[in-house]
């Protein structure tokens, strides 16, 4: 293919603007599924569920912001027909691009998408097993869209999964908080993990996920996506003036207590101060540097000084690092017999950190050692926002019912290789129940129904809050 202008423009110029073209936002094979169906098909039914993995339910999130970047109002234009008519006749050798269809959603709804989609309201705790979402074509001439759409809604798997992982760890977290006779703070897991994922996307998408549990990040791309599709006037995360091993270093091994002083003297008198403290010797300069040589300037601050050592085998690390500052600054025991260090001062750990390593370390530091959970925080990065994937719930998106002249049928997938991949059968309702939720076909359109209708038409139905996310979540 010649290099020129003439040849991109006949073939399509992979820009930006070409990725986001609705007609080609799909897997490829899903371009020949409109020759498939039966005839006289006239709707297919579809639905999302987590089917398992490694927690026993999942909260949703994400749905909003799919919707508002790729499927509200008008998705479709004659330019994009004819370049994805174009770009599939080159990429299949073959005349499989449904022409017809997407001219006919284009003449008939204005490039307005004739899909319904159901779903639980954003921020809702459901168990695995459950229906979370259904889509549906609206018109009977169009059927094959509500499966071309799978690709770009499946990825609502990425935002579920984060917003889990994340809310799990509250939860454990406030287990030994209760213990301890103190509240979680809302800063107890930071966002790290900007730097760890595939994409300024998936940073703003995991980052804004992780918002709705805690308030830390320095994910600023979270923030702005909770500002831009969720209703946000004002900012929903923070965090702290902060060193960094480059900021420490740059003094040499001969000014690390230079450095740490700076930091004091250069940074708000009533700020958080977060310094990371092992570039040589974490022990060291928390004993010596921090606990002797600058106790005096870090007592006379009205802020916090908060230790970040990134190194070595985390609870043990945390836990002589709090008995150092006990030692040295002093605390006093709460009603539940637990130490608190002296508000001055306290710990955070961003390395290597997992729910896992956060159980390790809180057992060593609340169980073993008596020290309160107030007195550290967990960052995490790539843990947090990097490693899920679509199998950590075992996401699937099945059709369970078609129209096919005029007669609704259930269709199914019953494998006799593996029975965990058996889906559902018919149109499904959530209902609420005493246990939690159930999952049902034989009440359609029934006002129990947990799914609410978000999008139809083009047109965004349901608009939820980053607040309102906020809340009902909290009262799970």
């Amino acid at each position: 293919m010649k290099n020129d202008t003439n040849t991109r423009l006949q073939y399509g110029d992979p820009t930006p603007d070409n990725l986001s073209n609705i007609c080609l936002l799909t897997d490829a094979y899903k371009q020949t599924h409109w020759m498939q169906y039966p005839k006289g098909t006239q709707r297919i039914y579809s639905y999302l569920e987590a089917r398992g993995g490694n927690r026993d339910a999942t909260l949703f999130f994400g749905l909003q912001y799919i919707i508002k970047k790729h499927l509200e109002g008008i998705r479709v234009t004659q330019q994009m027909i004819e370049e994805a008519d174009v770009f599939c006749k080159q990429m299949f050798a073959q005349n499989y691009f449904n022409r017809k269809g997407w001219e006919y959603i284009l003449k008939t709804y204005d490039g307005r998408l004739p899909i319904k989609i159901k779903a639980v309201p954003e921020g809702t705790l459901v168990p695995i097993h459950n229906v979370l979402m259904t889509v549906e074509n609206t018109d009977p001439k169009v059927p094959f869209i509500t499966n071309f759409v799978e690709t770009l809604l499946m990825q609502i798997w990425y935002p579920i999964s984060v917003a889990t992982n994340s809310f799990y760890i509250r939860k454990l977290i406030e287990g030994y908080c209760k213990k301890a006779g103190e509240d979680i703070s809302p800063f107890h897991l930071n966002d790290f993990g900007y730097r760890g994922v595939s994409s300024v996307e998936s940073a703003a998408i995991g980052g804004a996920a992780h918002l709705i549990n805690f308030l830390g990040t320095d994910t600023l791309a979270g923030i702005q996506l909770a500002m831009k599709y969720y209703g946000m006037k004002e900012v929903c995360g923070y965090s702290v003036f902060a060193a960094e091993h480059s900021t420490v270093t740059a003094y040499g091994r001969d000014g690390e207590a230079k450095a740490y002083e700076s930091f004091i003297d250069n940074s708000p008198d009533d700020a958080i101060l977060s310094i990371v403290c092992d570039s040589y010797d974490t022990m060291n300069a928390v004993d010596n540097i921090f606990g002797k040589q600058l106790k005096e300037k870090i007592l006379k601050r009205k802020g916090k000084v908060v230790l970040r050592p990134d190194s070595g085998y985390a609870p043990d690390i945390a836990h002589d690092i709090l008995w150092s500052l006990w030692k040295n600054f002093g605390g006093a025991d709460n009603a539940a017999g637990y130490k608190v260090l002296n508000p001055k001062v306290g710990v955070i750990y961003g390395d290597g950190i997992d729910i896992q390593m956060v159980n390790n370390i809180l057992f060593k530091v609340v169980d073993i050692g008596e020290f309160a959970p107030s007195n550290i925080i967990f960052g995490m990065g790539g843990a947090l926002l990097q490693q899920v994937n679509r199998d950590t719930h075992q996401f699937a998106f099945k059709c369970s019912a078609a129209k096919i002249d005029n007669e609704w049928r259930d269709i199914y997938k019953q494998p006799k290789t593996d029975a965990a991949k058996n889906s559902k059968r018919g149109r499904l309702t959530l209902l609420k129940t005493t246990d939690g939720y159930m999952t049902v076909n034989d009440k359609i359109n029934s006002p129990e129904d947990e799914l609410v209708t978000v999008f139809e038409n083009g047109v965004l139905l349901k608009e939820y809050t980053f607040d309102e996310i906020r809340v009902r979540r909290s009262i799970q």
